[in-house]
């Protein structure tokens, strides 16, 4: 079933209207029909399987037939990716998103080797955000995450200074156990950062300076993991966890 996302005042009573360049979409490349099933969100917290009434030249209107599941983790997690090099950050924002990431936020970490300024951080930032777009269509997103503009280290640290939880990934902790003990402290409702450093990791001045400011530096095994693929794991992690887990009820 496809998903589209429109703004809260495009819905209205039990009607939505679907306008833009998803117009086109489903009228011209997806050739879509009235009577088809859709799901159309407001990209925040309102998601509703609907049925296609109208397809006209610039606008599309559905009748909502129902409320859609909600696809979200209980814990919201944020990853703090250091600077990638080449485009790997677009696979990075792709496969996060998929894996239930509430934010992605990009940190100019001091072994980062992309620099971003001016019109170039604004242009790869509109793209990152439509890639983040289309991969909560695909999975079915109740949320878009925001992919947000890229922050210092120290501007990073400060930002997730309230989180409940919060994860600095380095190859020198301690064995994984390390990450299963902070995994069993989230709960529903808990906001988690995770820190991923860049190609060429974290260094130890930037470890300690995260270590004072709350975070814990977790193993994700004897391997090393490239930059693309420790975030991801540490998510897939911590979804297996939320959506496994059997809460207690709190009286």
């Amino acid at each position: 079933m496809y998903h589209f996302f429109v703004k809260d005042g495009q819905i209205a009573g039990s009607e939505i209207t679907i306008a833009g360049s998803d117009v086109n979409h489903i009228r011209n490349v997806l050739r879509m029909k009235p009577g088809e099933q859709v799901r159309i969100g407001n990209g925040l917290d309102r998601d509703f399987l609907c049925v296609l009434e109208e397809i006209a030249a610039e606008t599309v209107t559905a009748r909502i037939v129902s409320e859609a599941e909600d696809t979200e983790l209980s814990a919201r997690l944020c990853l703090f990716q250091g600077l990638p090099k080449s485009d790997k950050m677009e696979l990075i924002i792709q496969k996060a998103v998929e894996l239930g990431a509430y934010q992605i936020v990009p940190v100019a970490t001091h072994r980062a080797v992309v620099k971003l300024d001016g019109k170039r951080e604004e242009g790869r930032l509109r793209r990152w955000n439509a890639i983040a777009e289309s991969a909560a269509k695909q999975s079915k997103r109740v949320l878009v995450p925001e992919v947000c503009p890229v922050l210092s280290f120290r501007e990073a640290l400060k930002q997730a200074k309230k989180f409940d939880v919060k994860l600095l990934l380095y190859e020198n902790a301690r064995g994984m156990r390390s990450m299963a003990e902070a995994a069993e402290r989230i709960r529903p409702g808990t906001t988690v950062g995770i820190f991923v450093g860049p190609e060429g990791g974290f260094e130890e001045t930037e470890v300690r300076e995260a270590e004072l400011c709350g975070w814990s530096a977790v193993s994700l095994g004897r391997r090393i993991l490239r930059t693309e693929t420790a975030g991801l794991a540490a998510l897939a992690i911590l979804m297996y966890c939320l959506e496994t887990a059997e809460w207690p009820e709190i009286s």
